[in-house]
């Protein structure tokens, strides 16, 4: 093990990393048990943990979970926290890809009523969402006064252009909109990339699965969001805001480097660029940012829009027949100001959670009013023909960790190592001798979402569970697979 990290074992599942070092102004807390512990001790994600405890105004802890791998500044699969007026908001803290995502289906259907039509069903949603690198639809094109106009507006934008139902905005985190998006804080390179790739899914780890529920854990709950019995078919979409959020992080970046300079602020790694929150910088990053948040709400609604269609021409009935509600959408990549208990005092905090799920418990007003009583509903995407589940958000996450849990199974090996063990026509065959269809826009990505090249999410689940970050609801496992 190549980690020098010291760490403290609390419980099976918790482990602290003391304030070894000089600059550390909080611990680190890492949820994981022991081999997914062993895999973040192999690569920087511990160090990187330990970087994250030096930012100005950090609230105590900086957070591990249990699918946390080595990212960009903050590892993947981190939370931290930072004092609202003296802390500091960092890109790094964010990700790329803004706003990744993922959101949940329902349909009235069983595996035994979708299986003949499988194949048909899943060659016309290849067709009719745009996949992979470059891919658009000819039918739906967006100009730049349209593009400032949904990232300000959201889901309920493309909802009043006819793509999707009005209750689809109550059931996507913030609503499907998050305020204080502001395009003005946005460059025309990004406007240019987002343009023409609003409506795609992409490539890389984004999928569309048809699922089937496998098990059901917590009938009540389950039963509240749409999930009735076992063997019902679901729909789950993983995308986010693509080369927009991506030149948009990346021009913040070059921003927040200079702020560190600015404001003298003493990082131990370049990757963590911030500003303090009540700067110019912050507040620019902040709106440029909720601007790709909403671009990848957006995206997905457009997405499952689609998919609606799709069921539609393969079953001959008007999609709301077919039940196709949307369960939740979450997002994985954000920073959001909120209010959470601190030493025992309530205190405004910037939380960012980079490969993390906000997992807010029952009660809590940020929560669907239809969900309210029980909590809120967590997705965690596994990899390419594994698991997902159906979690839920409960009242120990606001304690132990900002209301937050994983958010997917996470990378154990590197994109081009799996390339280079991995050909994607063995692994097609693989998945389709398991009764699973698979559509690619390529064979090289196949290679790189190999299984193997994943942790296992169903130990990611378990271990959120156990902790008790957010409770097991349901898991689903693929019928098909849709990847770009």
């Amino acid at each position: 093990m190549s980690s020098k990290v010291p760490l403290e074992k609390l419980n099976d599942y918790t482990w602290q990393i003391p304030q070894y070092k000089p600059g550390m102004r909080v611990p680190g807390i890492v949820f994981a048990n022991k081999d997914l512990l062993e895999k973040m001790q192999r690569d920087r994600t511990l160090e990187q943990c330990v970087n994250v405890t030096h930012l100005p105004g950090i609230f105590k802890y900086a957070i591990t979970l249990p699918d946390g791998h080595e990212g960009y500044g903050f590892p993947i699969g981190g939370v931290a926290a930072t004092d609202f007026e003296e802390g500091v908001i960092s890109p790094g803290g964010v990700g790329y890809d803004i706003n990744c995502g993922v959101r949940l289906v329902a349909t009235i259907f069983s595996e035994e009523d979708i299986r003949p039509k499988l194949s048909e069903l899943t060659n016309i949603i290849f067709s009719n969402v745009p996949c992979g690198l470059g891919s658009r639809r000819k039918d739906f094109r967006v100009t730049e006064h349209d593009l400032d106009r949904l990232v300000m507006e959201g889901v309920q934008w493309v909802i009043d252009q006819g793509l999707g139902w009005s209750e689809d905005a109550e059931h996507c985190e913030e609503g499907g909109c998050m305020k204080n998006a502001d395009p003005d804080k946005v460059s025309t390179r990004a406007k240019n990339r987002g343009v023409t790739q609003i409506g795609t899914l992409g490539s890389g780890n984004h999928f569309l699965e048809i699922q089937k529920v496998d098990k059901i854990y917590d009938e009540r709950t389950a039963k509240i969001f749409g999930i009735t019995h076992a063997g019902q078919v679901t729909v789950m979409i993983h995308c986010g805001s693509r080369g927009f959020g991506h030149q948009i992080c990346s021009d913040y970046l070059r921003v927040m480097e200079r702020a560190v300079h600015k404001y003298k602020i003493a990082l131990p790694d370049r990757e963590l660029a911030c500003a303090p929150g009540n700067t110019k910088e912050a507040e620019d990053y902040y709106q440029a940012m909720a601007c790709a948040v909403n671009y990848a709400f957006v995206n997905r609604q457009t997405i499952l829009h689609w998919v609606r269609q799709s069921f539609q021409k393969v079953f001959k009935e008007d999609p709301e027949r077919l039940g196709l509600s949307l369960v939740y959408d979450v997002a994985h990549n954000i920073a959001k100001i909120e209010n959470h208990k601190v030493n025992g005092n309530r205190r405004k905090v910037w939380v960012h959670r980079k490969g993390a799920t906000r997992a807010f418990p029952s009660g809590h007003p940020e929560i669907p009013v239809d969900y309210r009583s029980v909590g809120q509903p967590v997705l965690i995407p596994g990899s390419m023909g594994t698991s997902s589940w159906l979690l839920l958000g409960t009242e120990k996450a606001m304690e132990m960790s900002f209301g937050s849990t994983a958010h997917g199974a996470g990378r154990m090996m590197s994109r081009t190592a799996a390339k280079k063990r991995y050909w994607g026509g063995d692994i097609k065959k693989a998945l389709e001798q398991r009764g699973i269809v698979v559509r690619a826009a390529s064979s090289v990505v196949l290679a790189e979402e190999a299984d193997p090249a994943y942790k296992n999410v169903d130990m990611v689940a378990e271990v959120s569970h156990k902790v008790g970050i957010a409770t097991k609801v349901a898991r689903m496992i693929p019928l098909a697979v849709v990847k770009g």
